[in-house]
């Protein structure tokens, strides 16, 4: 799997006139060598992965992840260095760019100190983005990368049942939290132990609860606090970060009522949300472009008379954001292995109604991959 996305790399530097590629991004080293730590850059220690168009490939890490390296890496070189020996990570980069007329790097990926070596060892003029290339290697997932989003979906799932059942009056929101965690990992450590051999792969969830209830239901990116949750206030809840199963992610949200809803007004927002999603699946199929999901969605929130809406939803892999988003520019044609989340979501002054899925796109339409009812007399716990 890892070869053969090397040499489609390798292929595609050559049709784009590129001699290297520096990859610099944790999720492309993984997906291009099966390699992953959970400190990479923003530690100040560079992982490096240096892909020729013709030659060995170069994977160039700190001593200290060294051993983690040699057990997972799939390239052909590995170069350990170590903090303030040297000229640590810069030590083998002359004599790979040596020759080289374009260099391939990730932009937006590339950590500064990195960029500002590279900028002076052989000037930007010489640079160009390599993020197109291995964006679109990544939109059309592999059978084994379709398995990982299925069972993706059954720890998303299993999360969503455990929150829903955690929810109730009198019951701070960090409980709610716990209980997704436990679900989560205990869903994945099966799936782990009965379909994969990785034994270093971890089942932990991670990442904070994206939830929110009563008077912060409209922060969409509220963290589980101290918050005591009352009989008939809103909770929702939120997966978008937390569904991570051997680093595949997905999208995953629902909105819910304690016991009943206190204010009746706030139904009619949530149909209207409900609605968005539903014109969104409908018009989601292979052979459309993205941008053409997010209008069907949109048509219906600003319909309603409420404003013009965020994207509808994005690729998901493993990444959190993947290439299409379903927004207003994107013309990207669907096409089946494409693994999206799709929303439908509305914001008024005191009330956000979300709901939000993912989906794998077929060549007949698309297959769920997270389920929880969606009607509202579902969702009132």
């Amino acid at each position: 799997m890892f070869e053969s996305r090397m040499q489609t790399l390798r292929a595609e530097l050559g049709k784009n006139g590129l001699d290297v590629a520096f990859i610099t991004d944790d999720d492309n080293v993984y997906y291009l060598t099966g390699y992953y730590d959970y400190l990479h850059m923003e530690f100040g220690r560079p992982t490096i992965l240096v892909v020729p168009r013709e030659g060995s490939s170069l994977l160039i890490t700190p001593t200290i992840d060294l051993n983690t390296a040699q057990s997972a890496a799939r390239v052909d070189r590995i170069v350990a260095w170590n903090d303030g020996m040297g000229e640590e990570w810069r030590a083998e980069l002359p004599a790979v760019v040596k020759g080289a007329t374009r260099i391939g790097i990730e932009p937006d990926h590339m950590p500064s100190l990195v960029r500002r070596y590279v900028d002076e060892l052989v000037g930007s003029q010489n640079l160009a983005s390599v993020t197109p290339i291995l964006s679109g290697m990544r939109m059309i997932k592999s059978t084994q990368e379709l398995q990982l989003a299925r069972h993706a979906g059954q720890v998303a799932n299993a999360m969503m049942n455990a929150g829903r059942a955690a929810i109730g009056d009198g019951v701070p929101e960090y409980e709610v939290a716990l209980a997704t965690s436990q679900a989560g990992t205990r869903k994945a450590a099966e799936l782990l132990s009965a379909h994969y051999d990785d034994a270093d792969m971890s089942p932990n969830t991670h990442f904070l609860q994206i939830m929110a209830s009563g008077e912060t239901i409209t922060k969409t990116h509220h963290r589980a606090t101290t918050r005591i949750m009352r009989h008939g206030e809103p909770v929702f809840l939120c997966f978008c970060g937390m569904t991570n199963f051997h680093r595949f992610k997905l999208g995953f949200d629902r909105t819910f009522w304690i016991g009943e809803m206190k204010d009746p007004s706030q139904a009619a927002v949530y149909e209207v949300a409900l609605a968005s999603q539903q014109a969104a699946l409908s018009a989601l199929r292979p052979g459309v472009t993205a941008e053409s999901v997010h209008a069907a969605y949109a048509e219906v929130i600003q319909g309603a008379g409420f404003e013009y809406p965020f994207r509808c939803g994005r690729a998901t892999g493993f990444s959190f954001l993947e290439t299409p988003q379903l927004v207003t520019g994107d013309t990207t044609i669907l096409q089946p292995g494409m693994v999206l989340a799709v929303d439908g979501s509305v914001t008024v002054d005191t009330f956000r109604a979300q709901i939000g899925d993912s989906f794998i796109i077929t060549k007949d339409g698309y297959e769920p991959v997270t389920d929880h009812p969606k009607a509202i007399d579902q969702l009132i716990l």
